[in-house]
């Protein structure tokens, strides 16, 4: 190897003439301008007429080179031995314990120079020492039980969550558990979780980042820092997600599992707590709770867990157009029920209407939810709801279409009885229901 991975034609021959490697740094100097940082690999895809260096600020910029481009070695500033001086820990005495478990993620993750990829990387050791405050909030425990991107984990993935969290409970006598979580489906996991466990009695809060830990615009060391501190002081024990309210780093809030939504693909403020208020924030380092509805931290409290799911669920989300079909090879291949994600208060197109008496009529529980963010399912309204509940289908008022997936899952998975499972999921467990929606 050159030492010069990913670049190729006139970035490559420019490079290799100034004896430079990746991780030297560098002067860029073209047309009366000068570019000055820390040399970086090229994704392969890459053309050929640009160079990528890190600049002090710790932003990433492309350089267009030319044939004039002159390139200077010059003396770095910062070693690569000083920006990864090992953080060790001076446990103080007399804080609470937190149980930090690891799943994977972009909070745990790097850049992939050579594609352009985030890849779960980091432990989560190594995200202690990343963020030194954490010392000054409790005592850290680690466990790495996944590192996997959250798009490929499983109810199988859930359920070992789940029993390990009860472990981490049960065994170290611990004040709070986070989750390092991805934040594609995190939202799933934290109604799966939420379901779970019918008794608590600390925290248990998954945390993401939208970016990772290695960019200056992270918003990892932040979420990291209020899921601890909201392991170990805040007043509730259930089930939440911690992440930033808003794109500046002021506050993070804090969101019942069974209410929240991913619904931004980038933004640090993604997740938003529908149709409810969220459970609590952090402001300044104090934990305000928003609510007075909330289950009571008890640390004497004993753990109901109830760890199993059937992934013979579907969930189907209408469009204008839907083949029927699609119903008729569920019920085929014996699927126990069906969520459907209607339109607007709860409807589906009548040519659904004899593959859902099919389904019904076979004993699958099927039951609906709106594909609108707010508001609820009102089936009564217009005769396509009416007819839909003469059909058997059951409306789930504002149940997000992702948490009544989980919960059905869940349901089949503590008993195989349809009317039993009805009965489960028609029954507000975990907050799922917000009985009055705020406007």
């Amino acid at each position: 190897m050159n030492g010069l991975q990913g670049y190729k034609g006139l970035a490559l021959e420019i490079l290799s003439k100034a004896n430079v490697k990746i991780g030297d740094n560098i002067r860029i100097l073209r047309d009366g301008d000068v570019f000055e940082g820390l040399l970086m690999p090229r994704i392969e895809l890459g053309d050929p007429n640009h160079i990528v260096i890190k600049l002090s600020n710790g932003y990433n910029i492309g350089v267009k080179v030319t044939a004039q481009t002159k390139i200077e070695k010059v003396e770095s500033k910062l070693t690569p031995k000083e920006s990864m001086i090992e953080f060790k820990v001076e446990e103080k005495e007399n804080l609470p314990t937190v149980f930090i478990l690891g799943t994977g993620g972009t909070i745990a993750s790097k850049v992939e120079y050579r594609t352009g990829a985030v890849y779960p990387s980091l432990s989560t050791e190594d995200l202690y020492r990343a963020v030194p405050e954490l010392s000054s909030l409790a005592k850290i425990k680690t466990k790495v039980l996944f590192s996997i991107f959250s798009e490929n984990l499983t109810p199988k993935h859930w359920s070992e969550i789940a029993k390990s969290i009860a472990k981490i409970i049960d065994e170290e006598k611990v004040d709070g558990v986070v989750v390092a979580h991805g934040t594609d489906t995190m939202g799933y996991t934290a109604a799966a979780l939420s379901f779970a466990f019918q008794s608590l009695p600390v925290p248990v809060v998954l945390v993401g980042s939208q970016r990772s830990s290695d960019r200056p615009s992270s918003d990892a060391a932040l979420n990291l820092i209020g899921a601890v501190r909201t392991a170990a002081y805040a007043p509730f024990a259930e089930v939440v997600v911690a992440m930033h309210e808003w794109v500046a780093d002021e506050s993070i809030v804090l969101h019942r599992g069974t209410k929240v939504r991913k619904c931004h693909t980038s933004r640090r403020d993604a997740f938003q707590s529908v149709n409810a208020q969220p459970l609590a924030k952090i402001v300044e380092d104090k934990i305000i709770m928003l609510t007075d509805e909330y289950r009571r931290r008890n640390n004497k409290e004993k753990i109901i867990l109830k760890p199993d799911f059937n992934e013979k669920v579907a969930l189907i989300k209408f469009y204008p157009g839907l083949n029927p079909e699609i119903i008729d090879w569920f019920v085929e291949k014996k699927f126990l029920g069906i969520v459907f994600e209607g339109t607007g208060l709860g409807h589906v197109g009548r040519n659904c209407f004899d593959s859902i008496k099919k389904a019904v009529d076979s004993g699958l529980v099927v039951a609906m939810t709106s594909q609108c963010i707010w508001g609820s399912v009102r089936m009564t309204v217009y005769d396509t709801g009416r007819d839909l509940l003469s059909l058997g289908v059951i409306p789930l008022e504002d149940m997000l279409p992702e948490t009544a997936l989980v919960k059905m899952m869940w349901a089949f998975g503590q008993t195989l009885n349809p009317e039993k499972v009805k009965q489960i999921m028609l029954t507000n467990l975990a907050g799922e229901f917000s009985g009055r929606i705020p406007l």
